[in-house]
């Protein structure tokens, strides 16, 4: 089951995929079952557990993860890979446990993501505006070696040149 889930957005989700497959999706989770099935070390889990963004129940000195648990540290992964910080995430998250309908965590969550893209446009512009500046660069520097008679691969001389002997 454990890979069966993986990706599927939310518990709900989850469960209708294991029920296709015929299996039933547990009622919780172990460190090392969500570390499996969001290819992250249990160490990242405990670290997102000190950080308070996840918190589990404990059975004896065991953590114990819930549905709940679970659609947080995949909306935390998420987060972190479309570049938001944890604080942000954090934000994110205790607003949907301030606010039950959402409003103010839809309105915020907008918010953050219309400034991360123009973040990301004007980190692509200056990508591209780098990756022009490199294309030139390297034309001179073809340009260069091609008047001395190396080859675009450089890992020649042309044959017109002499060559001493060995």
């Amino acid at each position: 089951m454990k890979n069966r889930a993986r990706g599927s957005g939310t518990a709900p989700e989850a469960r209708r995929a294991c029920a296709r497959a015929g299996e039933r999706m547990p009622d919780t989770f172990t460190i090392t079952q969500l570390a499996e099935e969001f290819s992250i070390t249990p160490r990242a889990i405990r670290f997102y557990e000190d950080q308070h963004l996840i918190k589990p129940a404990r059975e004896g000195m065991n953590r114990v993860y819930s549905y709940r648990d679970r659609a947080r540290l995949k909306l935390i992964l998420r987060g972190k890979r479309l570049g938001f910080s944890l604080a942000e995430i954090k934000e994110f998250l205790d607003l949907y446990e301030a606010d039950r309908t959402q409003v103010e965590q839809l309105r915020q969550l907008r918010s953050a993501v219309t400034e991360r893209m123009e973040q990301l446009q004007g980190q692509l512009s200056d990508l591209m505006v780098t990756l022009d500046e490199l294309r030139d660069i390297e034309a001179q520097v073809l340009a260069a070696l091609a008047v001395k008679g190396v080859d675009a691969a450089g890992a020649r001389e042309r044959q017109s040149r002499s060559r001493g002997p060995p």
